[in-house]
């Protein structure tokens, strides 16, 4: 039971501050690095917090640049910039709304700039808003909800392709609610069926290319974007005790299945997608 959370501000604040978290989340990576990722570059989106500042911290133990690129989390985001450079590694930080194709271009272009390639590109960025009722679906939130969750996968994607060479490795975070649903995240839930299926289809499309196209499909993880993407204090209070391991798990429990699927020893696998959710058992 999350008994120490705290009443957070809920959408309005939207994506959320991790350092207002309470308990903070388990980012640190657990074990010492083996040099999985040494020299390459990696871009991950919503690196400022939750899942993607443990991909980040772990890329980087790991010997990987990092572009972390997030929304308006200024302070979060500059937490992740000293985790990475404290692991010896160069970062590049970038702020912008990821659902606009000319900010994905700009990303690109300045990744291209201060290091010359890209070898990783992790989808990770999101958002949600839970209602209980399908009539309380705005049609601005379910634009946002599409444009933050899958059309920015699309348009960095299409940004990144001219420089990808073989080898190369796309990792997309969808959602165990693809494969459960999810009552009240009805358009957030749809945004990750739409992720697994661009997975597998971006996969069939590249895997000649010598590009693999992975995901990975997290059960419920204590980050940021649950307290402040509008769940309530009750909920919040039993977050992650339906899993069988009845607890949420920790970003940094996530984190190595991306790791996985970035680097060599996946080097067999493409237009999968790994299941780090507490025990649940879901159709792949």
């Amino acid at each position: 039971m999350m008994t120490e959370t705290v009443e957070m501000i809920h959408e309005d604040a939207l994506p959320g501050e991790e350092r207002k978290l309470h308990p903070q989340p388990e980012w640190q990576p657990r074990y010492p690095g083996s040099g999985r990722l040494d020299g390459k570059v990696a871009i991950v989106t919503g690196a400022d917090s939750g899942i993607g500042r443990a991909v980040a911290a772990l890329f980087a133990r790991e010997g990987a640049n990092v572009v972390i690129a997030y929304l308006c989390e200024h302070e979060d985001a500059a937490e992740t910039e000293k985790i990475v450079r404290a692991e010896g590694r160069q970062s590049l930080v970038f702020a912008g709304d990821l659902g606009e194709k000319a900010i994905c271009d700009e990303l690109v272009q300045r990744t291209m700039a201060a290091f010359g390639r890209i070898d990783v590109l992790v989808n990770n960025a999101g958002e949600q808003h839970p209602d209980k009722n399908i009539e309380d679906i705005t049609e601005e939130q379910l634009r946002r909800t599409f444009q933050t969750n899958i059309f920015s996968m699309f348009f960095l994607t299409q940004a990144v392709m001219p420089h990808l060479r073989e080898g190369a490795a796309i990792i997309n975070c969808t959602s165990v609610t693809m494969y459960k649903g999810s009552e009240e995240l009805l358009d957030y839930s749809s945004t990750k069926g739409a992720i697994a299926a661009f997975t597998r289809s971006l996969s069939e499309n590249l895997v000649g290319k010598g590009i693999r196209v992975n995901a990975v499909a997290p059960g419920p993880i204590w980050t940021p974007l649950n307290p402040f993407g509008g769940a309530t204090k009750e909920k919040l209070a039993h977050f992650g005790e339906s899993t069988p391991m009845a607890r949420p798990g920790q970003p940094n429990e996530v984190a190595p299945s991306f790791l996985f699927l970035a680097c060599e020893d996946s080097s067999y696998m493409s237009g999968q997608v790994l299941h780090p959710n507490g025990g649940m058992i879901v159709g792949s």
